[in-house]
């Protein structure tokens, strides 16, 4: 199956699916009104309330959505074949994951820039309220573990990628201080020193395996994981104009970047795709995500069709910035769909290896010598690339192989395989400690706000010593994970996490139309609320009976530990969730069917 006609009809479905769909969610559900004055303007303090230009607020939210789940998610569910995730893919971006984004976005504009758990509480009650706010900091812990152990896969004993990225932190803490201290507002200057800094970083990263510096860039997982904790305790503390802003402001730029240079290379190379549609795992079985197709493509999937950890940002910085509400189309909806492509471009790199070669990079070699497949074009990957990219599971590794490979056929590019590839390490690994960095910090927000109850000072988010502990303990939940589990056990957590709360936020946004006075139109929300619902209920329950329980009963007091509590943190969101959906629709019981349905409309 040849990738271009693919990608053509990928492009036109989310298309069309903008310019029609989203236009009835805006003009018929939501009816955004232009007249009405934003948060933005109303409770502008020149901060956190701040009108900004639609371009550069999508260009904001699209950097702060986009973590690693389209990168690492489509490429793991390409163990089931190539169809079940480009299907999910397209239909689930534009009916689920561009509805969720786009009701949560306007829902947050029209309730003063409130957060996710907020509106739980004014839209459905108090119970809900405290329910979201629990769930939300068990699921940002677990996804932030999952997302980080991609990154240690990649870049474990890999002295060539690990230099590049380290250089990036230094490079981010020049760019802030350029952009406010040194030459305060002279933003295109420290863009340009920024993106020259990354590819001399590539270019140069090349000569550390065989210098001196080779051994103290070669780590391994623990040493990597220790280094990326402390980044990520870094990022939490320090001022977010120093490490987090001037990251995620480099990040946009390789992100849309890099994705549209591959896109243009699948049109110029037009790759063939080596994976099969279905492939013999549709049925359970398969060495990377344990379990049948359904339900795991779809928690596997995760970030690329719909994301719960958008609902935090959606109900964060961003609605505080909206200056029109029509500007909520193009942002909340529009930046959805580009990550949905962002997904499909995955895909399509993954899919172009043969699949002897991507079950040999993403699965242990003992365990790869049990499937009876032989590698294909591996070795000879192995020599350009410079380095050892089989059984380095994750989705990372054989995602950067795939992407290298296309980049590599277009004339003019041949022989820079191990540049491309060190390249798109880079690239993977700044879309992740985005998310990382950005994770970090609103789970920090959210234990200081849990323990100010009790104490007054821990909620001051200015608080150093508050700042730190909170700081300390978030690190150190999701660094354990990443210590004691790996991509079999923690992908299928976070997928089961992220899903979850994206369902919350459905029965959130449905609540929120139907108190709107316009039930009718709930279907919109309702229709994708049922099935991811459903499909990361049987995920859940599935994950604990056949994969989790097992790891329960081990001998090793480590693993039957680890088992234990996957067990129990599953269960905590999956009641979180259900508790939600129960007090929603007895809020929704009451507008379908008394005689003046949808209560009072919101007035903001």
């Amino acid at each position: 199956m040849n990738a271009l006609p693919l990608m053509l009809g990928v492009l036109c479905v989310i298309a069309i699916g903008y310019r029609y769909y989203s236009a009835f969610i805006a003009t018929k559900v939501l009816v955004l009104d232009d007249a009405r004055q934003t948060p933005a303007h109303r409770l502008y303090d020149g901060h956190n309330y701040f009108p900004t230009n639609k371009w550069v607020l999508f260009g904001h939210h699209f950097a702060a959505i986009t973590g690693a789940g389209p990168l690492i998610g489509p490429v793991l569910a390409t163990q089931f074949g190539f169809l079940p995730g480009l299907l999910w893919l397209v239909v689930g971006v534009v009916l689920a994951g561009a509805v969720h984004d786009f009701i949560i976005l306007f829902a947050s504009v029209r309730s003063n820039g409130k957060s996710l758990a907020e509106i739980a509480k004014k839209e459905i009650s108090p119970v809900a309220g405290i329910t979201a706010a629990v769930a939300i900091l068990f699921i940002v812990i677990i996804a932030l573990a999952g997302l980080g152990l991609a990154v240690v896969n990649a870049l474990r004993e890999s002295a060539w990628g690990t230099f590049t990225i380290a250089t990036t932190i230094p490079i981010a803490l020049f760019m802030g201080l350029y952009m406010y201290r040194f030459r305060k507002g002279k933003i295109r200057e420290a863009t340009v020193i920024g993106v020259i800094a990354l590819i001399a970083a590539v270019v140069l990263g090349k000569l550390v395996p065989g210098s001196p510096l080779g051994p103290w860039f070669t780590l391994s997982k623990n040493e990597i994981t220790v280094c990326i904790a402390l980044y990520g305790l870094a990022a939490s503390i320090l001022p977010v104009w120093m490490l987090l802003c001037p990251r995620d402001y480099l990040s946009s730029f390789m992100k849309l970047g890099t994705i549209a240079f591959l896109i243009l290379g699948v049109f110029v190379v037009h790759p063939d795709l080596k994976m099969p549609a279905f492939s013999q795992f549709v049925d359970g079985g398969g060495p990377i995500i344990p379990g049948k197709l359904f339900p795991f493509v779809f928690i596997t999937i995760a970030c690329g069709a719909i994301s719960g950890f958008h609902a935090l940002v959606g109900s964060g910085t961003t609605p505080k910035m909206i200056s029109l509400e029509s500007h909520i189309r193009p942002i909340g909806y529009g930046a959805m769909l580009m990550e949905g492509v962002v997904g499909v471009t995955s895909l399509i790199a993954a899919s172009a290896l043969y699949p002897g070669d991507y079950f040999a990079i993403n699965v242990d070699p003992e365990k790869f010598s049990q499937l009876g497949m032989s590698v294909v074009n591996l070795p000879g990957l192995e020599r350009e690339v410079g380095e050892v990219v089989t059984g380095r599971p994750g989705g990372a590794v054989s995602l950067a192989v795939g992407m290298a490979q296309i980049f590599t056929a277009i004339p003019g590019m041949k022989g820079l395989m191990s540049y491309w590839y060190h390249f798109a390490i880079m690239f993977e690994a700044l879309f992740i400690l985005t998310t990382i960095d950005t994770g970090t910090r609103v789970a920090r927000f959210l234990v200081q706000e849990f323990f100010g109850k009790f104490y007054k000072p821990m909620e001051r988010t200015d608080w150093m010593p508050g700042t730190i502990v909170s700081s300390v303990l978030v690190v150190a939940g999701w660094s354990y994970f990443i210590f004691t589990g790996n991509i079999s056990t923690i992908w299928p957590m976070f997928g089961i996490a992220n899903q979850l709360l994206a369902a919350i936020a459905l029965c959130v946004g449905t609540t929120f139309i139907v108190n709107m006075g316009r039930a009718r139109l709930a279907w919109v929300t309702l229709l994708p609320l049922s099935f991811v619902s459903t499909t990361t209920l049987t995920a859940g329950y599935k994950s604990i009976t056949d994969n989790f329980m097992p790891l329960a009963r081990n001998l090793d007091p480590s693993v039957s530990f680890q088992g234990k509590l996957n067990v129990v943190l599953t269960i905590i969101m999956m009641t979180c969730m259900v508790i939600i959906l129960l007090d929603s629709m007895l809020k929704w019981r009451k507008a379908f069917f008394s005689e003046k349905p949808g209560g009072v409309p919101v007035t903001g």
